[in-house]
């Protein structure tokens, strides 16, 4: 009998990527772990737990009975994702640095890494999976719904879908979590992480504070009034209705109980004026967009799909909004959705669908509100 492939298994400390590993050594690969260090700024504070993840994912090896290497990725992703990211925060967008890493990081320098360790394929705990057709490599959701993450995988290409095994995204979150209980992982019952890697639990503007300037300027509702002052347009994104710091505006005159306490939303964000500006109430119509421009695109096939109809997510938390794809998805997509999509925001990305199958997208660049007004990039 020949030698089983060798699979390299990025372990987090978390579930997934543990139930990852031995689901693979189950299956009788000769399987190595990896913990992956990507940042290193503040090791020894109270919100960076990679310490105590790694010692997680090294306890996981041990009872799985597998080598676990430590690899640092930090100079990478500090050159290719943090600085994108902060890049991207200064031009006013709010960009999705999970899509960036896996690009940049968990598919790209993991995977030449292990390739040099001798691997033929990666795993991770993503919940996605990979189908092979006809010599092509389709990215599809994973299995359970409320988790699939092919959201943040959808740039992946043909090269990277080949070499990758996603084997949890055949399962549901709470068969994993059984799995775990079974096997006697030592972290079978540790909660999932949420969040941006490298800011982990802690206020998100006190950490933006350190590499963003801040820019004071005004905050404006549609009438062009001045109701409030902002702490500089890089803290704020589309749709945030926490931290604007604006009470109820009373109209001169306005009856007691009126809709003066509707609650505030941000709606738009002028880099030019410095200048942003607050609509009340959730479904305001300059928070409602029928169409979306989006560039940077990358199709996992390779090339776009035809015009027609599909699915778009603008935003990783929403269900699948059925869509046409406009004109030709060479040089930049453009969608149409048949519902206004809420708080389409520049920076995060569109990602779409036909059916189970992921086909990728693009950053968004612009969204037109649903009534005909110009676009507000």
């Amino acid at each position: 009998m020949g030698r089983m492939p060798r699979v390299v298994v990025g372990l987090s400390g978390g579930v997934d990527s543990a139930v990852t590993a031995w689901l693979l050594k189950q299956q009788g690969y000769d399987v190595v772990g990896i913990f992956m260090k990507n940042w290193e700024d503040d090791d020894d504070s109270e919100y960076c737990s990679s310490n105590a993840d790694f010692v997680d994912a090294a306890s996981v090896a041990d009872v799985i009975g597998i080598e676990i290497e430590h690899v640092n990725f930090a100079a990478e992703y500090r050159d290719r994702v943090f600085a994108e990211f902060l890049r991207e925060y200064q031009a006013g967008r709010t960009p999705n640095p999970d899509v960036l890493c896996n690009a940049e990081i968990k598919f790209k320098a993991f995977l030449d890494h292990a390739i040099r360790l001798g691997a033929e394929k990666i795993a991770t705990g993503h919940y996605a999976r990979v189908r092979e057709r006809a010599g092509r490599f389709e990215l599809l959701k994973g299995l359970d719904d409320s988790k699939d993450q092919s959201y943040f995988l959808h740039r992946l290409n043909q090269a990277q879908l080949a070499k990758t095994l996603f084997p949890v995204g055949e399962l549901r979150k709470t068969e994993v979590r059984r799995l775990a209980e079974e096997i006697g992982l030592p972290n079978a019952k540790k909660k999932d992480s949420t969040g941006i890697c490298f800011i982990g639990e802690r206020p998100f503007r006190e950490f933006l504070n350190r590499y963003i300037h801040k820019e004071p300027g005004p905050i404006k509702d549609p009438r062009g009034r001045v109701i409030g002052q902002h702490q500089g347009l890089s803290f704020y994104t589309l749709g945030q209705r926490q931290g604007l710091g604006i009470g109820g505006v009373k109209e001169k005159g306005a009856q007691r109980g009126g809709g003066e306490h509707a609650p505030w939303f941000v709606a738009r964000k002028d880099m030019a004026k410095n200048t942003l500006w607050v609509v009340q109430g959730h479904d305001h119509p300059w928070l409602l967009s029928s169409t979306l421009q989006a560039d940077d695109l990358n199709w996992t096939a390779g090339g776009p799909p035809p015009p027609g109809s599909y699915a778009a997510k603008t935003r990783y938390r929403q269900s699948d909004a059925p869509c046409r794809l406009l004109g030709d998805a060479d040089s930049g997509l453009r969608l149409e959705f048949d519902e206004p999509q809420w708080a389409v925001t520049p920076g995060q990305s569109a990602v779409l669908y036909d059916g189970e199958i992921c086909l990728g997208g693009g950053v968004i660049s612009a969204a037109l509100a649903a009534t005909s007004e110009a676009a507000v990039a």
